[in-house]
């Protein structure tokens, strides 16, 4: 979809749609109301009659308002004006995009990105406008042999600003909501491939299409007899019980900066989770398929940060496997030697994923890092603890995980900080190795949290569990992309720091 930033008056719009907010109790905007002067109250007197209450994301179309350029104007519930923040703006933009695509409006003016978002410029505004239309019109049907095609498809959104001096800032803001976006998009795809097609060699095959397509970027990749030969072993216990061979992952971006120390990502990679010997109930295992979200949202930053160019030094690690049940699958009781040395008792096949991000931990000090972000869909537990609102963050530095925190609300990609004392440790105790790789029901997410920081004792760490927000299930069910808004904009933020 195309985008532009435009400063005028929604009146004189020529164009298919202009679109107009109404605060809820029937409060026109300022947009709505200069509509409804020059139109001699042709709108105030359709909201009178009830026909838009102002409920958020309602919609009305109007045809052949007079004295108007447009074709249309649509009508958009804001709800209360005391309550319009992010999300209520967001919600009224996806109404928006989603209503304009039924309809025959190829193009339309938007001015609700006019209006004042409580605590927000218009530059956090048009970011997020972009983000919230490129959702709302975000489908996966590559894989089906018959789709309903849309008849006049919604082709381009001109966003309105307040004042002439807001172009600039809404024009760089435009651009790196299209970039996020992109990044989005792309871990969506990847999330929503089924587990056949998303494999470990597709994830190497995908990234280093981004290589390809960015010169800033280098991949390289470890198969099966190198990963054994780097002493992987905690990573190896849980891909030797599949055909599908392992991949580790390394993408790099680099952009005019001096030799210093690179922020690593590192993206859980399992492209389907059965649960191993341990295996997990029937019912709703295909959506283990989204257990490489964390993967998928490394590999969408990095296309995020590639379209911006930041002067950024960036790596990223995808330890790619599946967990299968088979003969030569790791079994409960077993005891591994992971890449730091310390030895595992895997009492559970199902807790796989800190097995595979534990030895990648432990690759990503060789780099020396600054920080280092670990994301994956860990444990069932963080649902019942954040829900599928947001994400938790663990870290061992309480400065990196207030950034990951703040950078999670400037992107509206929530994330909440979670506690790891020491006495949730006590529960990993095991009477035959140095760790065990689970501690019981109680604080699950936590006490995974813990075990990861293990391996991560030597450089700023910080663990975020997105198995909440990574992919929502019912009607809409599919990869939402998240966190990479978050990821990007914290990256972002680090681009200081070199300056």
């Amino acid at each position: 979809m195309e985008f532009t930033i435009k400063s005028g008056n929604p009146e004189k719009q020529r164009t298919a749609c202009v679109v107009v907010g109404v605060f809820d109790k029937r409060r026109l905007t300022l947009a709505a109301e200069r509509i409804d002067r020059v139109s001699k109250g042709y709108i105030s007197d359709i909201v009178r009659r009830g026909d838009m209450e102002g409920r958020l994301g309602t919609t009305l179309m109007l045809y052949n308002v007079p004295n108007t350029l447009s074709d249309r104007v649509l009508l958009v519930g804001l709800g209360r004006e005391r309550d319009f923040r992010e999300e209520a703006f967001c919600t009224a933009v996806r109404s928006t995009v989603k209503f304009l695509n039924e309809t025959g409006a190829y193009e339309a003016v938007v001015c609700l990105t006019e209006e004042k978002v409580r605590k927000r410029e218009v530059s956090w505004q048009v970011e997020h406008a972009v983000l919230a239309a490129n959702e709302a019109v975000y489908s996966f049907a590559r894989l089906k042999t018959e789709t309903e095609e849309v008849r006049r498809p919604l082709r381009k959104l001109t966003w309105m600003v307040p004042l002439r001096s807001d172009l600039l800032v809404a024009e760089v803001a435009m651009a790196r909501g299209q970039a996020i976006a992109k990044g989005v998009e792309l871990a969506c795809d990847l999330g929503n491939l089924p587990g056949n097609i998303c494999t470990p060699v597709y994830l190497v095959e995908q990234a280093r299409q981004l290589a390809k397509q960015y010169q800033e970027i280098e991949v390289t990749a470890l198969d099966k007899q190198q990963i054994k030969e780097e002493g992987m072993g905690a990573f190896w216990a849980v891909a030797k019980g599949s055909e599908m061979l392992p991949q580790f992952i390394k993408i790099e971006y680099r952009r005019d900066v001096a030799d210093i120390k690179p922020i690593v990502l590192i993206g859980k990679g399992i492209t389907f989770d059965s649960g191993g010997v341990s295996l997990k109930p029937a019912v709703d295992m295909d959506h283990m398929k989204f257990d490489m979200c964390g993967a998928a949202s490394v590999l969408g930053a990095f296309q995020a940060i590639a379209e911006l160019k930041p002067d950024l030094r960036v790596i990223g690690l995808i330890p790619a496997c599946e967990n299968l049940p088979s003969g030569s699958a790791t079994k409960p009781g077993d005891i591994v030697t992971s890449l730091s040395g310390q030895t595992i008792e895997i009492l559970n096949t199902d807790a796989e994923g800190r097995l595979i991000l534990a030895d990648a931990l432990t690759y990503a000090e060789r780099f020396d890092p600054e920080a280092v972000v670990d994301i994956a869909t860990l444990t069932g537990a963080m649902v019942v603890a954040l829900g599928h609102i947001a994400c938790g963050v663990f870290g061992n530095n309480d400065a990196l995980v207030r950034s990951l925190v703040n950078a999670g609300d400037d992107a509206a990609d929530r994330a909440w900080a979670m506690p790891m004392w020491n006495e949730y440790h006590e529960g990993l105790k095991s009477n035959f190795a140095d760790i065990a790789n689970v501690a019981g029901r109680a604080a699950g997410s936590v006490t995974a949290a813990c075990f990861l920081s293990r391996f991560a004792k030597k450089y700023d760490w910080a663990h975020l569990d997105i198995a909440g927000v990574a992919w929502k299930e019912g009607k809409e069910k599919g990869a939402t992309g998240r966190p990479v808004p978050l990821l990007v904009n914290w990256l972002l933020s680090r681009e200081r720091y070199y300056s």
